[in-house]
């Protein structure tokens, strides 16, 4: 009799473990990095919400613990994670992504205040592995799982990068064996680190490339092109647009009219053979065409610059939608607008006001790009080249500082980072 009540237990229990969790849905966010999947700010999610109520999206949970700070967050394999300062110094911080639970937190650095405060990096998620970059300059490769320090990296002490006026802001590159950040002095402008040990692989010694902007690693943050025929790292300098060949570090090119004198920021656009990048503080935009050079070499040559009365990107960012560019323009400004690619030419917008004020932090999903605005106004406003619609608005709750912080859109969920609190709605039709 007791065997079989003892075997009878077994089968229950055996079927009870085969039963999905009800309360832990499948994982399903596909935003690893900064930017998502692409670094392009584009999400992979359709059968989104194509109008919002009043009031905006249903919410379905505020997650608090993020710390002090504008990082933007990576959803992957069930998890979030972001960056955030606490009272005891700087963290990389993990998430459960049903509900926002906390899972682990890992001290990554000292707290490096200037005005505003916190890191600006988005961790990047690589298999078991999460790189982080935090605002002192410290590579972190992070166990996933439990937050463990696997090995870091000074940028500042090992490469002798000078730290930026508003601190370090880049988000970490992952592509096959390595990691590529970018120190930013001439003697390594960028670097490829091997990601399970962080050994040296290559540095790039970046020549002089013009007399504007100022050395070192800006804000900005790199992104893969194959134009011209070359794998090469893409990056908004402090000298300008540069090219960096991906088998060997070897600099390739550099484009100088697009850098300030202040802060370059935005991440750059490639497609095919070209690139487009922005700077704010009144420089404008250039579209520049890449092609093969001699001995593996790739040039870079302008195909159109516009004035920054036409088109600046303080920061925020860009996103490249089919054959246009939509972004805020202006300095702080954000005004909505939409560029066809080609030519330059301004389809809609630039110089009207909607309910959002200053810099426009954007991403893009299912034909739609969500502005979200430094004054907390979240705007969702349709991706078509022919006129500017907007599709829905609300304000984001507790903004008490400039609301920055990248939104995040995956897995049928918006996310949006306000400092200590994550908010997270449901934006399925």
């Amino acid at each position: 009799m007791r065997l079989r009540l003892m075997s009878a237990t077994l089968v229950l229990l055996s079927a009870v473990a085969a039963l999905p969790a009800i309360d832990q849905p499948a994982a399903s966010g596909n935003w690893p990095q900064w930017r998502g999947p692409n670094r392009d700010g584009i999400s992979t999610d359709t059968g989104l919400l194509q109008t919002w109520p009043e009031g905006g999206p249903r919410k379905l949970f505020t997650a608090m613990g993020m710390g002090v700070g504008f990082s933007s967050v990576a959803v992957t394999g069930g998890r979030i994670y972001t960056m955030g300062d606490r009272r005891d110094g700087q963290y990389a911080l993990a998430f459960n992504e049903a509900d926002g639970a906390p899972i682990w937190a890992a001290r990554v650095g000292e707290t490096h205040q200037d005005e505003y405060g916190g890191p600006r990096a988005t961790p990047t998620v690589d298999g078991n592995s999460v790189y982080v970059l935090s605002s002192d300059g410290t590579v972190v490769a992070l166990d996933a799982a439990t937050g463990r320090n696997i090995w870091s990296k000074s940028l500042t002490r090992d490469y002798r990068a000078p730290t930026p006026t508003w601190l370090f802001a880049e988000s970490p590159l992952v592509d096959g064996a390595h990691v590529i950040v970018s120190p930013g002095s001439n003697a390594a402008a960028m670097v490829a680190l091997e990601k399970t040990t962080g050994k040296e692989i290559w540095r790039t010694q970046q020549p002089g490339i013009g007399s504007g902007g100022v050395n070192g690693p800006d804000y900005s943050s790199i992104v893969i092109s194959n134009g011209g025929g070359v794998k090469q790292y893409v990056r908004l300098a402090g000298r300008g647009a540069i090219g960096v060949r991906a088998s060997d570090g070897v600099f390739l090119w550099g484009y100088n009219r697009v850098a300030n004198g202040t802060a370059n920021i935005p991440t750059p656009l490639v497609k095919g053979d070209l690139v487009f990048a922005s700077s704010g503080y009144g420089t404008g935009s250039a579209l520049l065409q890449l092609a093969s050079g001699a001995e593996g070499r790739v040039t870079a040559s302008e195909k159109y610059f516009l004035e920054g009365r036409t088109f600046q990107n303080h920061h925020g960012g860009m996103v490249l939608i089919g054959n246009h560019v939509y972004a805020g323009h202006g300095h702080r400004l954000g005004f909505p607008m939409c560029i066809e690619l080609a030519s330059g030419k301004v389809m809609w917008g630039g110089n009207f006001r909607n309910d959002g004020s200053g810099s426009a932090a954007i991403t893009a999903a299912d034909g739609h790009v969500y502005f979200r605005y430094e004054n907390g106004v979240m705007m969702l406003i349709e991706a078509s080249p022919t006129a500017y619609r907007e599709k829905g608005k609300f304000q984001i709750p507790g903004v008490r500082n400039p609301s920055w912080s990248h939104p995040v859109v995956t897995g049928g969920r918006m996310y949006l980072r306000e400092q200590d609190a994550l908010h997270v709605y449901d934006v399925k039709r």
